[in-house]
Protein backbone atom coordinates (compact mmCIF):
# COMPACT_ATOMS: atom_id res chain seq x y z
CA UNK A 1 0.00 0.00 0.00
CA UNK A 2 2.84 2.38 0.91
CA UNK A 3 4.52 1.64 -2.44
CA UNK A 4 1.29 2.35 -4.33
CA UNK A 5 0.89 5.67 -2.53
CA UNK A 6 4.47 6.58 -3.40
CA UNK A 7 3.92 5.71 -7.06
CA UNK A 8 0.72 7.79 -7.12
CA UNK A 9 2.48 10.74 -5.52
CA UNK A 10 5.33 10.47 -8.05
CA UNK A 11 2.86 10.28 -10.94
CA UNK A 12 1.08 13.44 -9.77
CA UNK A 13 4.38 15.21 -9.28
CA UNK A 14 5.54 14.35 -12.81
CA UNK A 15 2.23 15.36 -14.37
CA UNK A 16 2.10 18.74 -12.61
CA UNK A 17 4.37 20.58 -15.08
CA UNK A 18 2.26 19.31 -18.00
CA UNK A 19 -0.97 20.41 -16.33
CA UNK A 20 0.54 23.76 -15.43
CA UNK A 21 1.61 24.37 -19.02
CA UNK A 22 -1.85 23.43 -20.31
CA UNK A 23 -3.54 25.77 -17.85
CA UNK A 24 -1.15 28.59 -18.78
CA UNK A 25 -1.79 28.16 -22.52
CA UNK A 26 -5.55 28.22 -21.86
CA UNK A 27 -5.31 31.55 -20.03
CA UNK A 28 -5.79 34.38 -22.55
CA UNK A 29 -6.88 36.95 -19.98
CA UNK A 30 -5.61 40.48 -20.48
CA UNK A 31 -5.77 43.46 -22.80
CA UNK A 32 -4.58 42.71 -26.33
CA UNK A 33 -4.14 44.58 -29.60
CA UNK A 34 -3.58 43.45 -33.16
CA UNK A 35 0.06 43.95 -34.12
CA UNK A 36 0.65 46.52 -36.89
CA UNK A 37 0.60 45.34 -40.47
CA UNK A 38 -2.28 44.97 -42.89
CA UNK A 39 -5.29 45.36 -40.61
CA UNK A 40 -7.16 48.23 -42.21
CA UNK A 41 -10.49 47.63 -40.50
CA UNK A 42 -10.97 44.25 -42.10
CA UNK A 43 -9.49 40.83 -42.80
CA UNK A 44 -7.74 42.03 -45.97
CA UNK A 45 -8.34 43.38 -49.46
CA UNK A 46 -7.25 40.19 -51.25
CA UNK A 47 -10.61 38.52 -50.88
CA UNK A 48 -11.87 35.65 -53.10
CA UNK A 49 -13.88 36.24 -56.25
CA UNK A 50 -17.43 37.34 -55.58
CA UNK A 51 -20.60 35.58 -56.66
CA UNK A 52 -23.12 37.57 -58.69
CA UNK A 53 -25.03 38.30 -55.47
CA UNK A 54 -21.84 39.31 -53.69
CA UNK A 55 -20.70 41.59 -56.51
CA UNK A 56 -24.01 43.42 -56.55
CA UNK A 57 -23.69 44.03 -52.83
CA UNK A 58 -20.05 45.09 -53.13
CA UNK A 59 -20.77 47.52 -55.98
CA UNK A 60 -23.54 49.14 -53.93
CA UNK A 61 -21.24 49.75 -50.95
CA UNK A 62 -19.62 53.18 -50.83
CA UNK A 63 -16.83 53.48 -48.26
CA UNK A 64 -16.35 56.68 -46.31
CA UNK A 65 -12.57 56.24 -46.04
CA UNK A 66 -9.67 55.02 -48.17
CA UNK A 67 -9.13 54.87 -51.94
CA UNK A 68 -12.78 54.04 -52.65
CA UNK A 69 -14.07 56.85 -50.42
CA UNK A 70 -17.04 58.70 -51.83
CA UNK A 71 -19.18 61.57 -50.57
CA UNK A 72 -22.33 60.19 -49.02
CA UNK A 73 -20.60 56.94 -48.15
CA UNK A 74 -22.92 54.23 -46.80
CA UNK A 75 -20.52 52.35 -44.51
CA UNK A 76 -22.79 51.21 -41.62
CA UNK A 77 -20.34 52.48 -38.99
CA UNK A 78 -20.74 56.05 -40.30
CA UNK A 79 -24.15 56.11 -38.64
CA UNK A 80 -22.89 54.32 -35.51
CA UNK A 81 -24.19 50.87 -36.40
CA UNK A 82 -22.18 48.09 -34.73
CA UNK A 83 -18.95 47.29 -36.57
CA UNK A 84 -19.67 43.55 -36.49
CA UNK A 85 -17.37 40.57 -36.60
CA UNK A 86 -14.75 39.91 -37.88
CA UNK A 87 -14.19 43.56 -38.83
CA UNK A 88 -13.86 44.74 -35.24
CA UNK A 89 -10.97 42.29 -34.68
CA UNK A 90 -8.90 44.16 -37.29
CA UNK A 91 -9.58 47.67 -36.05
CA UNK A 92 -6.95 49.79 -34.30
CA UNK A 93 -8.52 49.53 -30.85
CA UNK A 94 -7.34 47.23 -28.05
CA UNK A 95 -9.66 44.64 -26.58
CA UNK A 96 -9.78 42.70 -23.34
CA UNK A 97 -10.27 38.95 -23.03
CA UNK A 98 -12.20 38.05 -19.88
CA UNK A 99 -12.57 34.37 -18.96
CA UNK A 100 -15.43 33.41 -16.67
CA UNK A 101 -16.99 29.99 -16.00
CA UNK A 102 -18.66 28.77 -19.20
CA UNK A 103 -17.85 31.85 -21.28
CA UNK A 104 -15.15 34.01 -22.78
CA UNK A 105 -15.96 37.70 -23.16
CA UNK A 106 -14.17 39.96 -25.63
CA UNK A 107 -14.51 43.57 -24.52
CA UNK A 108 -13.57 45.90 -27.39
CA UNK A 109 -12.71 49.54 -26.91
CA UNK A 110 -14.37 50.25 -30.27
CA UNK A 111 -18.00 51.22 -29.62
CA UNK A 112 -17.54 49.83 -26.07
CA UNK A 113 -18.62 46.43 -27.37
CA UNK A 114 -18.81 43.06 -25.60
CA UNK A 115 -18.77 39.84 -27.61
CA UNK A 116 -19.79 36.57 -25.97
CA UNK A 117 -18.25 33.16 -26.70
CA UNK A 118 -19.89 30.15 -25.02
CA UNK A 119 -17.41 27.64 -23.57
CA UNK A 120 -19.81 25.31 -21.74
CA UNK A 121 -19.85 22.54 -24.34
CA UNK A 122 -23.02 23.61 -26.12
CA UNK A 123 -23.43 23.16 -29.87
CA UNK A 124 -24.20 25.88 -32.37
CA UNK A 125 -27.97 26.43 -32.67
CA UNK A 126 -29.68 25.13 -35.77
CA UNK A 127 -31.35 28.37 -36.85
CA UNK A 128 -30.32 31.32 -34.65
CA UNK A 129 -31.86 34.75 -34.99
CA UNK A 130 -29.46 36.98 -36.97
CA UNK A 131 -27.19 39.14 -34.80
CA UNK A 132 -24.63 41.85 -35.36
CA UNK A 133 -21.86 39.64 -33.92
CA UNK A 134 -23.36 36.24 -34.56
CA UNK A 135 -23.66 33.32 -32.14
CA UNK A 136 -20.31 31.91 -31.01
CA UNK A 137 -19.21 28.71 -29.29
CA UNK A 138 -15.64 27.79 -28.46
CA UNK A 139 -13.55 24.83 -27.42
CA UNK A 140 -9.91 24.04 -26.72
CA UNK A 141 -8.00 21.83 -29.13
CA UNK A 142 -4.73 21.32 -27.28
CA UNK A 143 -3.31 24.80 -26.76
CA UNK A 144 -5.53 26.39 -29.43
CA UNK A 145 -8.86 28.11 -28.76
CA UNK A 146 -11.21 27.35 -31.66
CA UNK A 147 -14.30 29.56 -32.01
CA UNK A 148 -17.11 28.87 -34.49
CA UNK A 149 -19.71 31.53 -35.24
CA UNK A 150 -22.92 31.57 -37.27
CA UNK A 151 -26.12 33.63 -37.20
CA UNK A 152 -24.84 36.93 -38.60
CA UNK A 153 -27.13 39.55 -40.04
CA UNK A 154 -26.23 41.11 -43.42
CA UNK A 155 -25.95 44.69 -42.14
CA UNK A 156 -22.21 44.81 -41.46
CA UNK A 157 -19.19 44.92 -43.75
CA UNK A 158 -16.17 42.67 -43.42
CA UNK A 159 -13.83 45.59 -44.05
CA UNK A 160 -13.68 49.30 -44.76
CA UNK A 161 -13.42 48.62 -48.50
CA UNK A 162 -17.03 47.43 -48.48
CA UNK A 163 -16.55 43.66 -48.51
CA UNK A 164 -20.03 42.23 -47.96
CA UNK A 165 -21.31 39.02 -46.42
CA UNK A 166 -24.62 37.20 -46.17
CA UNK A 167 -26.55 35.59 -43.33
CA UNK A 168 -25.04 32.27 -44.46
CA UNK A 169 -21.55 33.30 -43.34
CA UNK A 170 -19.73 31.04 -40.91
CA UNK A 171 -16.40 31.92 -39.33
CA UNK A 172 -13.77 29.84 -37.56
CA UNK A 173 -11.19 31.59 -35.37
CA UNK A 174 -8.08 30.03 -33.91
CA UNK A 175 -6.11 31.64 -31.09
CA UNK A 176 -2.82 30.12 -29.91
CA UNK A 177 -0.62 31.76 -27.31
CA UNK A 178 2.87 31.33 -28.72
CA UNK A 179 4.57 33.16 -25.85
CA UNK A 180 3.57 35.22 -22.83
CA UNK A 181 2.99 38.39 -24.86
CA UNK A 182 1.78 37.02 -28.19
CA UNK A 183 -1.26 35.25 -29.60
CA UNK A 184 -1.30 33.91 -33.16
CA UNK A 185 -4.74 34.57 -34.69
CA UNK A 186 -6.12 32.73 -37.72
CA UNK A 187 -9.49 33.31 -39.38
CA UNK A 188 -11.51 31.31 -41.91
CA UNK A 189 -14.61 32.81 -43.54
CA UNK A 190 -17.06 30.55 -45.37
CA UNK A 191 -19.89 32.33 -47.17
CA UNK A 192 -20.86 30.54 -50.41
CA UNK A 193 -23.63 33.03 -51.15
CA UNK A 194 -21.09 35.88 -51.35
CA UNK A 195 -17.71 34.35 -52.25
CA UNK A 196 -16.79 31.61 -54.71
CA UNK A 197 -14.46 29.89 -52.25
CA UNK A 198 -13.57 29.84 -48.57
CA UNK A 199 -11.58 32.87 -47.43
CA UNK A 200 -8.59 31.96 -45.24
CA UNK A 201 -6.82 35.09 -44.02
CA UNK A 202 -3.13 35.46 -43.33
CA UNK A 203 -2.13 34.62 -39.72
CA UNK A 204 -1.89 37.74 -37.58
CA UNK A 205 -0.16 38.39 -34.28
CA UNK A 206 -2.00 39.89 -31.32
CA UNK A 207 0.19 41.49 -28.64
CA UNK A 208 -0.42 41.78 -24.89
CA UNK A 209 -0.76 45.38 -23.61
CA UNK A 210 0.16 45.26 -19.91
CA UNK A 211 -1.25 48.10 -17.84
CA UNK A 212 -3.67 49.27 -20.56
CA UNK A 213 -7.29 49.83 -19.51
CA UNK A 214 -10.28 49.91 -21.85
CA UNK A 215 -11.62 53.48 -21.77
CA UNK A 216 -15.17 54.63 -22.40
CA UNK A 217 -15.45 54.90 -26.17
CA UNK A 218 -18.94 55.08 -27.62
CA UNK A 219 -19.98 55.96 -31.15
CA UNK A 220 -22.12 59.09 -30.73
CA UNK A 221 -24.24 59.87 -33.78
CA UNK A 222 -24.10 63.65 -33.35
CA UNK A 223 -20.31 63.59 -33.10
CA UNK A 224 -20.04 61.29 -36.11
CA UNK A 225 -22.20 63.63 -38.18
CA UNK A 226 -20.05 66.63 -37.23
CA UNK A 227 -16.85 64.74 -38.07
CA UNK A 228 -18.31 63.77 -41.45
CA UNK A 229 -19.27 67.35 -42.24
CA UNK A 230 -15.93 68.89 -41.28
CA UNK A 231 -13.42 66.19 -42.23
CA UNK A 232 -14.61 62.97 -43.85
CA UNK A 233 -16.84 64.37 -46.61
CA UNK A 234 -14.30 66.99 -47.78
CA UNK A 235 -11.58 64.32 -47.81
CA UNK A 236 -13.80 61.97 -49.83
CA UNK A 237 -14.51 64.68 -52.40
CA UNK A 238 -10.77 65.34 -52.72
CA UNK A 239 -10.08 61.61 -53.19
CA UNK A 240 -12.60 61.49 -56.00
CA UNK A 241 -10.62 64.11 -57.96
CA UNK A 242 -7.41 62.08 -58.00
Amino acid sequence: MRAMRSLLALSLLLSFPVLARAQASHDLSGVWQLAPGGGGQGPGDNFPALTAWGKAKYDANKPGYGPKAAPGGNDPILKCDPMGFPRIMFAIWPFEIIQVPGRILMFFEGHHTIREIWMDGRKLPGDPDPRWYGYSVGRWEGDTLVVETIGFNEKTWLGAQGQPHSEEMRTIERYRRIDRNTIEFNLTIDDPKTYTKTWVTEPRLVKLRPGVEIPESFCVASEEEEFARRIREPAARQTGKE
